[in-house]
């Protein structure tokens, strides 16, 4: 990850999700492989893969959804980004920002697990794989078809 003079993480210039993982140091790496592992098994078809705004992104092409994000048209819709953060690591599910309903459904879910949930917004921040509730969220990505997600998005910035 570049660092800036004021030793503040800037984002990543990675072009691929392989040179990005391997900028990182070696702990980091593998628990963000550890996640990416599992994302990548259990998101529906139609999302992508790639890097975006840094990190490591799943988002809807402009071949399912052409009007890409509203506020960058150009970048395909962002779903999910995984990102290796200067304390933390991040894992963002804009479906949790853009629904309060699934995210309530979620939070609640999440406590059930006894697990300590560290969340922003839409930032879920871990420092071990073990900060994290996996089959949770395998079971969230496993619910979100990409047609579902374009439209809770629609609704989501018509308000």
């Amino acid at each position: 990850m570049a660092i800036s003079p004021q030793g503040k993480p800037m984002q990543s210039e990675a072009k691929t999700v392989e040179q990005y993982l391997a900028e990182l140091p070696a702990d980091r790496r593998v628990m963000l492989e550890d996640v990416r592992k599992m994302i990548l098994a259990n998101i529906n078809e139609g999302f992508e893969e790639g890097m975006q705004y840094g990190m490591i992104g799943y988002y809807v092409p402009h071949s399912i959804f052409p009007a890409g994000y509203h506020c960058k048209p150009s970048e395909p819709l962002p779903f999910l980004s995984l990102a290796s953060q200067k304390n933390y690591c991040s894992l963002y599910a804009m479906s949790l920002y853009s629904d309060t309903e699934s995210l309530t459904a979620f939070q609640s879910a999440w406590k059930a697990t006894g697990k300590k949930l560290n969340m922003g917004k839409s930032c879920i921040r871990f420092k071990k794989l073990d900060d994290l509730a996996l089959d949770l969220i395998a079971d969230h990505l496993r619910g979100i078809t990409v047609d579902a997600y374009v439209d809770s998005y629609i609704q989501a910035i018509k308000k």
